[in-house]
């Protein structure tokens, strides 16, 4: 992710997107909403970037801008102006099918309650995404199968979501997001329902995705502890970018093998980012 003053990610994953490495753009992108007499300025002058193969969370205080920027991310919504671009194409003004077929191909979302859908199999959630663009067949299910297996759910594949840990769910849901070959992970609290054993196995899962598969995460949380897992963590204050923390590589090998390394790596981050 790059912002003022912030240096370039140089890892590149296989995705194309027009011979360019930036994945999804903010170029001074605002987000007001009208409340009778009032405006909100929810996102205003927002400007970033993220590149192949970052890893980026997003932090902020209770009403900082975060859920509107998620939105915004997802395509969920539009901006009121500036630009969005996914992919090198500008997706701020598409009609709701377009912005649709954007969220279904491009960005894989992974939610804090895991969203699966309790009567199917594990296999039959990761085929969902493909399920509805027409995909399902033996290609299918031998790229969920890989996937499953990828995320350490290969002896699973018959079972329903009831029959699963939280852990184990939420590395479902981490799979189906990736049968699309998505430019981007878009992860809101993934680690939220979990406890904190749980929540490090998932951490080292996307760690281990990101090194040996070359995948984009960009991850909201509140977490301190989550934030500093990634290369760099952006602050968010009162709709604007309060500062670009960057984590260095030694912290987050630190994060990795200590619970109390990673809780005062924490403690420092969001000290840092409460003092900027």
């Amino acid at each position: 992710m790059v912002a003022t003053g912030a240096a370039e990610n140089k890892h590149v994953s296989d995705r194309e997107t027009n011979g360019d490495d930036i994945i999804a753009e903010f170029a001074d992108v605002h987000r007001h909403y009208k409340m009778g007499d009032n405006v909100v300025r929810a996102l205003n002058g927002v400007s970033m970037q993220v590149r192949r193969s970052d890893y980026v969370t997003i932090m902020g205080r209770s009403g900082s801008g975060k859920s509107t920027m998620l939105n915004l991310l997802g395509c969920l919504d539009r901006p009121t102006s500036g630009e969005y671009r996914v992919g090198g194409r500008d997706v701020s003004k598409l009609s709701d099918d377009d912005l649709s077929d954007v969220r279904g191909t491009e960005i894989g979302f992974i939610f804090q309650s895991f969203n699966l859908i309790p009567q199917l199999t594990v296999l039959e959630n990761l085929e969902v995404p493909l399920f509805y663009q027409g995909k399902v067949g033996p290609e299918s299910r031998k790229k969920a199968e890989y996937l499953a297996d990828r995320v350490g759910l290969g002896q699973r594949l018959e079972h329903r979501p009831l029959e699963l840990s939280g852990g184990q769910q939420q590395r479902v849901a981490i799979a189906r997001a990736l049968m699309n070959d998505p430019l981007f992970l878009l992860a809101d609290e993934a680690t939220g329902n979990l406890d904190s054993s749980t929540e490090g196995e998932i951490l080292n899962l996307f760690d281990d995705l990101r090194a040996k598969d070359g995948i984009t995460i960009v991850m909201v949380t509140h977490n301190p502890i989550v934030a500093v897992r990634a290369d760099r963590t952006l602050w968010l204050k009162d709709g604007e970018v309060e500062k670009l923390i960057e984590n260095p590589p030694r912290q987050l090998a630190a994060a990795s093998s200590s619970p109390q390394a990673e809780a005062n790596i924490a403690g420092d981050a969001a000290a840092e980012g409460e003092n900027v």
